[in-house]
């Protein structure tokens, strides 16, 4: 519908041609219309009977405004001035009450559009008040003002006269125009589709009560012919029941009905001013302004509170039907929502429960868990049934719960937006797991905290894994320092034998000399170099660099043939309690430094049991991967338990027992080494050594040693071989060195065995000297000499050209010993005669005719022959 708009184009453009054309269609009916009101009064002065010359009444100009705009104004003005062709009143009159009525519908349209919403003004209880005050004033007050002056220009009335008819016709023209114009505006408003029946039906009964009422209240009919007068004498004071028009009319109020309402009041009023035309009760002809303000007080009464109450009703209906559609909306969402939500809440279990190696669970906000995945009770233990509602505070120790662990965590969440969280936790069956994650609060759109995720994963392999590493990184440590110390023990070594081998030599020497003043610094001298002796092969058994003679032994025999060795090594109150199957445990060992490690073991665990004990030691077969922990997988080994039960090491100490010159002894009551040449023993044969201690309990040491039961005892049968060997005739040995002091002493030893000796300083030297052909029977060389040639570099020439010929190695320490092959033997310095006549008698006997092809000669020019000695 068009809104007026009061500016030049609403009232002057058209569009196009065919535009032009509707619209002056459009003017000549609405002017028909208007016009053949206007006649209407002239024809029926009933309708009129003010005899105002606004008629038809302000209100229907205004409604016709609202409704189509100014542009509408020639089709009013034509109906307004169209009587004067019917009547005898004068142009200027009839053309000042058009103009007035044009205006006064101009001024109202105006006002109602800018201030009561324009043709909705009805829609509102607001609106209607608003449309009966502008309707009283000004409009119809500026159309009777305008036709009054029309009409004093006329005929020239007293002033009496004039206000009293300005005054009668603004009240007929305001009257009219209550009644009127909400009947054209809302019926033109109405959608041509009836709601239903029985809303057209109830709107026929209300308004046909409205009439019928209004007949029996006001209209001439009741006394008159044609309806028997006897009716008016049980009602004298009828108009009174004119107030029963209230109630159709509130009943259709309350069904916000409006049209209903406006067109019932208009049939009503219609009924009334019948009566006030004729003089009925209550308009008397006598007072014909107070009949007429009566008039206007029931056109009030009957047309704006029953169309404001039916505004209120409409708008009230109009505001439920808009709420329940939002509500049936909002329903429609909710489900929508629902069903997304549950959508939403599928996939994301399904998103967590595909998760396999975290733990995901939500909590509220006092922090109760709402959601569990299954690796959480992969990980706990714990089902969504027994999890699900208690507090996540469950899952951490006893003791963090009573420091207020969990809440803290919550408060850092909610403080930082994440906490991390590492450390132990408890399981369902009462097992700590190591645990690394975070708690991070949950907000929504406005930063209202709504709970928190908490996402763990289990650590314990990797921190038992890291726990590991840092173990093997201080075991590396450990070894490079022990490495390094060997380094330098094994370099000092060396040097110090080549002294120990002079000064041992040289006091057996002295020995066989029998000078009777020399026997105790003889033996002064040769207790000092036993004991240098002892220390360096101490020294050299830890750093792993001493040369062993490894035979396999049976481990229980070779055990149970030292008890008496043990046993000299404790005291009288301590026993010993030996352990020993009756199986065979074959190891390959060198026998003497087991002997040695076994002995330091015992010396140092009498030192720990100063008021006696027990010295258990046990024998039994054991794995790799059993009880030493180490990378050999699962390789047979045997076990040598010593055990005491002494004072025990402090667990800061421990792990120094296998440095050497550690000790926990007082000062000179130990050397530090004694435990160190266990530790080198151990893994120089293949296998290790531990150590466990509690203060107060004692001591255990167990040493490991690889099975050897693919291997044949060694035979102990070479007495005879040996006793042989020294009836052989006296052979011939080269003796190189590059020392003169070591190779006189050698030489001396070979000379009291029974051996004739020849000394070269070098291994070219020693070659020289094979190749003119001197009748050699042994090499005994050095392995550390200088040239281009040491001691295995002419073992290797040796047994190359004259590979019958025997060939011994001898040294104090040497990494080149290394390069030497397995079945070459060599001899440790210092030794002593014994020594030397074990390690020869277990080479090949000699022969006194070779077949290497070495020529024999005299060589007695050009070799340093030694005499032989006793």
């Amino acid at each position: 519908m068009e809104r007026a708009r009061f500016d030049k184009a609403g009232i002057f453009a058209f569009g196009d041609t065919r535009s032009a054309v509707t619209y002056a269609v459009e003017v000549l009916i609405v002017a028909a219309i208007y016009g053949g009101l206007a006649a209407s009064a002239h024809l029926l002065p009933a309708i009129n009977p003010a005899a105002t010359p606004l008629w038809p009444p302000t209100g229907v100009a205004l409604a016709l405004v609202l409704l189509r705009g100014y542009r509408i104004w020639p089709a009013i003005l034509l109906g307004t001035i169209a009587p004067y062709f019917i009547t005898d009143r004068s142009f200027l009159e009839f053309g000042a009450a058009g103009i007035g009525i044009l205006l006064a519908a101009f001024a109202g349209a105006w006002l109602i559009e800018r201030w009561s919403n324009g043709c909705q003004t009805f829609a509102t209880p607001s609106g209607v008040a608003k449309f009966a005050l502008l309707s009283m004033a000004p409009t119809t007050m500026i159309s009777s003002l305008i036709a009054l002056a029309g009409f004093i220009l006329v005929n020239e009335p007293g002033i009496f006269d004039a206000v009293v008819a300005g005054l009668t016709w603004w009240l007929a023209d305001a009257a009219a125009t209550l009644v009127i114009a909400p009947v054209i505006v809302l019926w033109a408003m109405m959608p041509l589709r009836i709601s239903s029946r029985w809303d057209l039906l109830e709107a026929i009964a209300v308004c046909a009560l409205a009439g019928i009422i209004g007949i029996v209240a006001y209209s001439p009919l009741i006394g008159s012919d044609l309806i028997s007068s006897d009716l008016d004498v049980p009602l004298p004071h009828r108009s009174l029941l004119g107030f029963l028009a209230l109630l159709p009319l509130i009943w259709a109020a309350l069904r916000g009905n409006r049209c209903t309402v406006a067109t019932a009041a208009l049939i009503f009023t219609a009924m009334a001013v019948w009566g006030f035309a004729v003089g009925n009760d209550p308009f008397p002809k006598v007072d014909p302004n107070g009949a007429l303000l009566s008039l206007l007080v029931l056109s009030i009464s009957v047309s704006a509170p029953p169309l404001a109450l039916a505004a209120a009703i409409a708008t009230r209906q109009s505001i439920e039907a808009h709420l329940r559609s939002v509500q049936d909306q909002l329903n429609s969402q909710l489900e929508r929502k629902t069903v997304a939500l549950g959508n939403v809440r599928r996939h994301f279990q399904s998103l967590i429960e595909g998760v396999v190696d975290y733990a995901i669970f939500a909590l509220d906000q006092e922090g109760h868990v709402t959601s569990w995945n299954s690796t959480a009770q992969k990980i706990t233990g714990y089902t969504p049934e027994e999890i699900i509602g208690k507090h996540f505070g469950i899952f951490y120790r006893p003791d963090e719960r009573r420091a207020g662990s969990p809440a803290h965590a919550l408060e850092s969440a909610i403080e930082r937006g994440k906490h991390e969280v590492e450390g132990w936790r408890i399981r369902k069956n009462g097992t700590p797991f190591f645990i690394t994650g975070s708690v991070a609060s949950s907000r929504d759109d406005a930063g209202n905290l709504i709970g928190f995720i908490s996402i763990l994963r289990d650590a314990t392999e990797r921190r038992d894994a890291e726990e590991k590493l840092v173990q093997a990184r201080e075991q590396l440590a450990m070894s490079q320092k022990m490495e390094a110390i060997g380094k330098l023990t094994g370099g000092i070594a060396h040097d110090f034998n080549n002294l120990l081998m002079i000064i041992g030599g040289s006091a057996q020497i002295f020995t066989r000399l029998l000078d009777p003043k020399l026997p105790r610094a003889i033996e002064a001298i040769q207790t000092a170099a036993k004991r240098g002796e002892s220390l360096t092969r101490q020294l050299l058994t830890f750093s792993r660099h001493q040369h062993l003679s490894p035979t396999v032994v049976d481990l229980n025999a070779a055990i149970k043939n030292m008890r008496t060795m043990i046993e000299s090594s404790l005291r009288g109150n301590i026993v010993y309690d030996e352990n020993v199957g009756e199986g065979t445990a074959p190891v390959k060992v060198d026998l003497a430094e087991l002997e040695l490690a076994i002995v330091n073991i015992a010396v140092n665990a009498r030192d720990a049991m100063p008021s006696g004990g027990t010295f258990n030691l046990s024998v039994h077969a054991v794995t790799a991967d059993q009880e030493t922990g180490g990378d050999r997988r699962a390789k047979a080994f045997f076990a040598i338990a010593l055990g005491d039960t002494g004072t025990g090491i402090p667990p800061h100490l421990l792990s120094k027992m296998f440095d050497p010159f550690f000790t926990t002894k007082e000062v000179g009551k130990g050397t530090g080494l004694g435990l160190s040449q266990v530790y080198g023993f151990a893994h120089q044969a293949g296998g290790t050594v531990t150590a466990d201690s509690k203060v107060g309990q004692g001591t255990t040491i167990t040493i490991y040693l690889p099975s050897c039961a693919d291997e044949q005892i060694a035979s102990k049968e070479l007495a005879a071989a040996r006793a042989k060997a020294r009836q052989a005739p006296r052979p011939t040995v080269l003796v190189v060195d590059d020392s003169p002091e070591v190779a006189d002493v050698t030489s001396s030893l070979f000379e009291h065995l029974g051996y004739d000796t020849i000394y070269r300083d070098s291994a070219e030297a020693a070659l020289k000297l094979l190749e003119g052909g001197t009748k050699i029977d042994l090499v005994f060389s050095d392995i550390v000499m200088p040239g281009t040639i040491d001691g295995v570099g002419l073992a290797r020439e040796v047994r190359s050209r004259y590979p019958g010929l025997p060939i011994a190695l001898t040294t104090g320490y040497s990494d080149a010993a290394k390069a030497a092959p397995p079945n070459l033997r060599i001899l440790r310095k210092p030794f002593d005669t014994e020594a030397l006549r074990d390690f020869i008698q277990d080479l090949a006997p000699p022969r006194s005719t070779r077949s290497s092809g070495v020529p024999l000669a005299s060589g007695a020019t050009d070799a340093l022959k030694r005499p032989s000695i006793g």
